[in-house]
């Protein structure tokens, strides 16, 4: 027999157990797991969003404005969007994984193939120098000291070679990972493209009927448009959602403090416990102690909320407990953009805070008039704690700054952000439209702070 052709047979022998036993995992299902686990993680805060909306709804006088009759397409609608802007990033997340993994796959089948050469030329060596081992060595007779080297010098052979083998192994199995998560991403692929479809065929069925419903209405929603009374209660409404929502972050920010100081004096217990604890008798070898999980530095701060400037790509909505709760930031965070920030949307500012609203009250914020689908953008960094459809306001976003500062996006075609997510300076948080009865398309602005409207123009840098 060749002696190439025996080293490929000895080579192939030693793979065979780690390529057969490789087999292909049952397809992953960790996108519904997320998505699931995301959805759970918003439910307790969507309770408490809708009783708090519920309560508003209560206290209504006007139960026959014309814009309720949108409300439930003009919610679809937005719902539609965000999926679709949800699906948008994900798919682009997963071929950007996909193309990841396949460059991953190409540097492992490079390695495999030098890796498989090495161990042949090992193996055809080994043959070619012939059959001596260690037993016909040591019986030989030669020189001990030739025979310690020789000995020495075929253990190396030997450690390298089964070296050489595992990292092969790991390397076949590395392939055969990577081919199911290959496999597994396109699966995901593939139902992100379903899903779209769907989503495109709700937000198209929506639309046709909102069209619809503004024919009916378009006679009423004008004549409501111009009542005083109408704006007012619209205006109350948003006072009486910001109120309670002010009380909803005040008591989540004291729950928070009041948890992260119960850990404080936990860890402080646990360590005064050990230090007054008895001390083990001495022993002959001194050991260097290792860093106690338990203990607290002592030039380590206590607990803190996370500040919104502390907000980074890799903090934000995927933060479990974060995610979840309407924390505020420090005050100084907010309050030193003070005349820097930009309009949340490109358009024509058409009403500014404090100008004449027909024979209405004042404006308490601006309209600024734009094209439908224009991106919204978050003013600065917070997090977002309101995200539905309000009467007048139609869907609607705010975003909390912390220290007592609200920003209000109004009128919105869709939101496309959730309640509970983490926003950085500059993100698309809503898509401008005319939801909520209104004739222009655009974005109502305002600022809060401590629940009053206050002037933008202080704050917002308009070139």
């Amino acid at each position: 027999m060749p002696r190439k052709t025996l080293a490929r047979g000895l080579l192939l022998a030693l793979l065979a157990g780690s390529v057969c036993g490789a087999a292909l995992a049952a397809k992953l299902t960790e996108r519904s797991k997320q998505k699931h686990a995301a959805e759970a993680e918003r439910a307790e805060l969507q309770q408490k969003l809708a009783a708090l909306k519920q309560d508003i709804q209560h206290t209504e006088k006007a139960k026959d404005s014309a814009a309720d009759a949108l409300a439930k397409s003009e919610a679809a609608i937005s719902q539609a969007n965000r999926a679709l802007r949800e699906l948008a990033d994900e798919q682009r997340e997963t071929e950007a994984r996909i193309a990841r993994l396949a460059q991953e796959q190409e540097k492992l089948t490079q390695a495999i193939a030098a890796q498989r050469m090495r161990l042949a030329k090992v193996l055809r060596e080994q043959y070619e120098a012939g059959n001596e081992d260690r037993i016909k060595l040591l019986l030989s007779g030669d020189n001990p000291n030739r025979i310690n080297r020789e000995l020495q010098y075929m253990g190396y052979v030997s450690q390298a070679q089964a070296k050489l083998i595992a990292t092969l192994r790991a390397n076949l199995d590395a392939i055969e990972t990577n081919k199911t998560e290959t496999e597994s991403a396109k699966e995901d692929l593939e139902e992100i493209a379903q899903e779209q479809r769907d989503r495109q065929a709700e937000l198209q069925a929506e639309k046709g009927r909102r069209t619809a419903l503004l024919a009916q209405l378009s006679g009423k929603l004008t004549a409501q448009r111009k009542e005083v009374g109408h704006i007012e209660r619209d205006e109350q409404r948003l006072g009486s959602l910001v109120d309670k929502l002010g009380k909803l972050i005040d008591e989540q920010r004291k729950a928070d403090a009041a948890a992260a100081e119960k850990r404080r004096q936990e860890q402080l217990a646990r360590a005064n416990a050990r230090k007054s604890a008895p001390v083990a008798p001495k022993v002959t070898s001194v050991k260097t102690p290792g860093p106690n999980p338990d203990a607290i530095d002592a030039d380590e701060p206590p607990p803190k909320l996370l500040a919104r400037n502390e907000l980074t790509p890799e903090r934000g909505v995927q933060d479990g407990a974060e995610g979840k709760a309407l924390v505020g930031a420090d005050a100084k965070a907010f309050a030193a953009l003070r005349g820097q920030l930009r309009l949340p949307v490109r358009g024509d500012l058409v009403a500014q805070y404090g100008s004449k609203r027909g024979d209405g009250p004042t404006w308490k914020g601006l309209f600024i008039k734009t094209a439908e689908g224009a991106d919204v953008k978050a003013v600065a960094p917070g997090r977002v704690v309101f995200a539905d459809w309000l009467r007048g306001f139609g869907n609607l976003i705010i975003v909390d700054h912390g220290g007592d500062y609200l920003t209000i996006y109004g009128n919105n075609q869709a939101v496309l952000k959730h309640a509970g997510d983490a926003v950085r300076m500059g993100d698309v948080i809503a898509s401008a439209g005319n939801s909520g009865g209104n004739e222009t398309s655009g974005l109502y602005f305002e600022i809060r702070h401590q629940g009053r409207a206050i002037d933008p123009s202080g704050w917002i840098h308009i070139r």
